[in-house]
């Protein structure tokens, strides 16, 4: 069917506004302006603020949800990228300056997760997501060492782009998927029996299978990109449709069937995204130079549960 304009949303199937995810806030809100490329935002509900990258400015800022207040949360920091939360409510920062995975402990100290594989310095690490048993997966793309402009140019120790999986229990990195061109946004399905991950230069999402001991099948595509559509990052809703940052092409959103149900178009290209605010309802999107905000009609998916 043709695809109709409503407000900031372009319906592309029906079920896009016949399951209701068109009927919050017909306009974005501009949060904030001042960023050079704003990347990882990550909603802190204990403190109702959310963080977020301006990876060339080497900084990371900090949004107050009661005040509306902006300011610098950590500078320098690594030309940090993505950021999110593990089970204890702690920082996950994903450092592309530094080659690293962080985790900014409760008395602000920092601990590194992982910088090295198989005895090789990582290339530029870039998105991170807990499961529930406490493990972390990260992609290392080599965004942040190709030029000076996301980090510090320099030649990959690794000779490839991948996934991998920081061990609960013995703190080892360990390959979880290979065969990548610029692995990019990670999240899990509803129940983590899925990995989904988007892999930017192939522009495309692909799903590996989680089995019982943490690793991944070899990986199916769930969806192809459209030509002026980028993937960057991409969340689940309580209902499991896939939203995905598509740069200029706006936030995508998928039915669990892998159908385009429609966009969200933003006046710039969008790289992130991430659900937050009191009901989780509330659409926060890191666009180029600008944090802007949209509370919806659906729900994020609840963020890391407690171990089984």
């Amino acid at each position: 069917m043709p695809a109709t304009q409503l407000s900031v949303y372009d319906v592309i199937d029906e079920r896009f506004h016949t399951d209701r995810c068109i009927f919050g806030d017909d306009q974005l809100e501009t949060l904030y302006v001042g960023s050079r490329w704003a990347e990882g935002p990550i909603y802190v509900p204990a403190g109702r603020y959310l963080i977020w990258s301006d990876i060339p400015n080497d900084r990371m800022l900090r949004w107050d949800e009661t005040t509306g207040h902006v300011g610098v949360f950590r500078a320098p920091a690594g030309h940090s990228n993505g950021n999110t939360l593990d089970r204890e409510g702690r920082l996950i920062t994903c450092e592309q300056g530094n080659r690293r995975v962080t985790r900014t402990e409760h008395d602000g100290s920092i601990t590194v997760l992982a910088d090295r594989f198989d005895g090789k310095r990582l290339n530029s690490p870039n998105d991170a997501v807990v499961r529930s048993d406490g493990s972390i997966y990260f992609s290392d793309p080599d965004f942040g060492i190709t030029t000076d402009y996301e980090g510090h140019r320099a030649k990959s120790e690794i000779g490839a782009t991948n996934v991998y999986r920081i061990d609960p229990v013995d703190g080892e990195v360990r390959l979880a998927a290979d065969g990548f061109r610029g692995p990019n946004g990670l999240v899990f399905s509803l129940d983590e029996s899925r990995l989904y991950v988007s892999d930017t230069r192939a522009n495309q999402i692909r799903v590996f299978d989680v089995r019982a001991d943490g690793t991944l099948s070899d990986g199916d595509v769930f969806v192809e990109g459209r030509e002026n559509g980028s993937f960057d990052n991409i969340r689940f809703d309580d209902e499991g449709r896939l939203w995905a940052a598509a740069m200029a092409d706006g936030v995508h959103c998928y039915h669990p069937d892998g159908t385009l149900l429609g966009r969200i178009e933003t006046p710039e290209p969008v790289a992130n995204i991430t659900f937050g605010g009191a009901k989780r309802n509330r659409m926060f999107l890191t666009a180029t130079t600008s944090l802007y905000s949209l509370v919806m009609s659906v729900t994020g998916a609840p963020r890391v549960r407690s171990a089984r």
